[in-house]
């Protein structure tokens, strides 16, 4: 539904002065709008409108804006007291605290404050808005209005609709966050709306990989920075978001969802929250930051020789990678049509990309006992590490030459031990599997659960796409091989995964 944006001169109200609520605010009075600021803790409101103004002044300074229209906007800012001065208000977005029982009352005292028109927009990022519009008279002028931190630079809005919000309501926050320079989605009320959910792989098979001794974190971070493309690894990540914050979305989204094994919460994240060891803020997480600690660097394999004859198999990516990289490090090689899904050949070992199968499995399966799979990676031609796995029965030497092999193609390469569907693959897939069956139960669209993913929490491509450009039949069978693997409903796949492999299209199309 087509539907204008707020009016410049509609009075937006923020209840609430915390950093999402100051961020916002500021988002709205640069958009043009008179803001009111609320806050029951004295002088919390009025403490915001001076960060506020301070921060135009500086964006003034840096020239992003002009003198006057850092003034204009700042002018439009005004700290209030009271419930009753929102009686003008067309929207009032509130970012108090995280609880149910908080939200209903202050809206249901809007209720005989506001006009009939005033729109509610909650900026919660984890409870119902159904929930929330459920103490209300009329719960159709609700709707989520979900900004991520920091407000004034994350471009992603999630529009969120309880089972009452009126149509009109959410599209006209949609326009109006369009309008305020932002990008928005909209999204269904479910638990975790889009963001929260689809992200819970990333952190998940991470902490699945460090429990079963995969690698150790700060390797694992490196393969998914430096392969996968992500701007910060899953534990670094945790560390920096809080790991008892990060746990108790994880705990929430798996509790709402009647404990779905697919977002089952972590033991070892849970042993670090019961230990205080809650990331940056604490001092100690993941990673130590107490003062003179040394950060862990990634495991690299020692410096092997390519040694024996290379031939390099079909025309995949990886293939084309290789012999871009292997032509500029002057090592000859030969090339030959594909040949049961192998990349390369070095003396006796044989490369693959893994596909959900430990290489032990894959060797057993295939009778080649020198098995060696390597990881995905975003794109093979600019990633700098990889990391590789064995199967037991691959002989020394072969291992040793296709780590050489990599390594004289211009990777870091990382050797975990053998457990299926090694990082970046098995995270990929999984996250493509989240966002295909938020999909499915119309939660969101393809287009905006890619968007969400890429500026919500700045993936390098959205999980639907990257699906695409993987192979959806062959994140398909990554899923099931992982299935089988683990005998888990974990793996369970997505059935608008299934339909577009049985389609032949891809899930774009």
């Amino acid at each position: 539904m087509s539907q204008s944006p707020l009016p410049q001169q509609a009075v937006v109200a923020v209840v609430g002065t915390g950093a999402m609520g100051a961020g916002i605010a500021q988002v709205a009075a640069a958009a043009g709008h008179p803001v009111k600021l609320l806050d029951n803790r004295p002088g919390a409101a009025a403490q915001a409108v001076a960060g506020i103004r301070a921060q135009f002044a500086r964006l003034a300074e840096k020239g992003k804006l002009s003198s006057l229209e850092a003034e204009a906007a700042s002018q439009r800012l005004c700290a209030v007291e009271q419930l009753s001065e929102l009686a003008d208000c067309a929207l009032v977005v509130e970012a108090i605290v995280e609880k149910l029982d908080a939200k209903q009352q202050l809206y249901a005292e809007l209720e005989s404050i506001v006009g009939p028109d005033c729109i509610f927009g909650t900026n919660t990022s984890s409870i119902s808005v159904t929930a929330i519009g459920a103490a209300l008279q009329h719960p159709e002028r609700l709707a989520g209005l979900h900004f991520f931190n920091p407000a004034p630079l994350m471009a992603l809005v999630e529009i969120v609709s309880g089972l009452a919000t009126a149509p009109d309501v959410a599209a006209t926050l949609f326009a109006t966050a369009s309008a305020w320079g932002k990008t928005p989605v909209h999204a269904k009320s479910t638990p975790g709306f889009i963001v929260n959910r689809v992200a819970r792989p990333y952190y998940a098979e991470a902490l699945r990989l460090a429990q079963e001794g995969a690698a150790d974190y700060a390797t694992i971070d490196a393969v998914m920075r430096e392969a996968g493309g992500f701007r910060m690894g899953p534990f670094e990540l945790m560390d920096m978001i809080g790991n008892d914050v990060n746990f108790a979305v994880t705990s929430s989204v798996w509790r709402a969802f009647n404990n779905d094994q697919r977002f089952l919460p972590s033991l070892i994240q849970q042993e670090l929250v019961d230990a205080g060891y809650y990331g940056k803020k604490s001092g100690r997480g993941f990673y130590d930051y107490r003062d003179g600690a040394v950060r862990p660097a990634a495991q690299n394999e020692a410096q092997q020789t390519a040694a024996g004859r290379i031939t390099l198999y079909g025309e995949s990516a990886v293939v084309e990678a290789l012999t871009d990289r292997l032509e500029a490090a002057r090592l000859s090689f030969s090339r030959a049509p594909d040949s049961d899904g192998r990349i390369a050949e070095i003396g006796r070992a044989v490369l693959y990309v893994t596909d959900g199968r430990s290489a032990t499995q894959r060797a057993f399966d295939s009778g080649i006992a020198n098995t060696v799979l390597i990881d995905l990676a975003l794109d093979y031609n600019k990633a700098s590490r990889l990391a590789v796995a064995a199967a037991e029965q691959c002989e020394p030497a072969a291992v040793a030459a296709a780590v050489g092999l990599l390594q004289a193609a211009g990777f870091a390469v990382s050797r975990f031990l053998d457990i299926p569907g090694l990082a970046v693959m098995r995270t990929v897939a999984m996250l493509a599997n989240e966002a295909a069956d938020a999909v499915n139960q119309g939660v969101c669209s393809e287009s905006g659960a890619d968007s969400a993913m890429r500026l919500g929490v700045n993936y390098p491509c959205g999980p639907l796409a990257w699906a695409d450009r993987v192979g959806v039949a062959r994140i398909r069978d990554v899923l099931a091989n992982l299935g089988a693997s683990y005998g888990e409903d974990r793996y369970r796949i997505s059935p608008l995964i299934q339909r577009a492999v049985f389609a032949g299209r891809n899930i774009h199309d």
